[in-house]
């Protein structure tokens, strides 16, 4: 008489086999890798693997960027966000290019 399968939520065809089934099936994939042992890396390679290993995300411009919070009355908000995609430009680079032209004013 079959055992009972151990979960019937794996994918075929390991739903169907039993505890004793899957450990053998696993056990095919419990030896040492063949091949040579591992070499070092070049320059080239050294410099790929730096670049994959970078953190995922915006480059920094300038000393970085800082998130903040700011209140806007809606209206206004609106004018900013019509100008700002009429301008093929950000919300956040219209603001910051209104804030530097005022420091250069002032």
């Amino acid at each position: 008489m079959k055992q009972k399968p151990l979960n019937t939520r794996l994918p075929s065809p390991y739903n169907g086999m039993t505890a004793e089934e899957l450990d053998a099936e696993v056990a095919k994939f419990d030896r040492p890798m063949p091949g040579l042992p591992g070499k070092a890396l070049t320059p080239r390679q050294k410099l790929r693997h730096r670049r994959a290993r970078r953190k995922a995300g915006r480059p920094v411009v300038g000393k970085g960027a800082q998130r903040i919070t700011i209140t806007l009355e809606r209206g206004l908000l609106n004018e900013v966000d019509a100008y700002a995609r009429h301008n093929h430009m950000s919300r956040s680079a219209f603001i910051a290019t209104g804030v530097r032209t005022l420091l250069k004013a002032g």
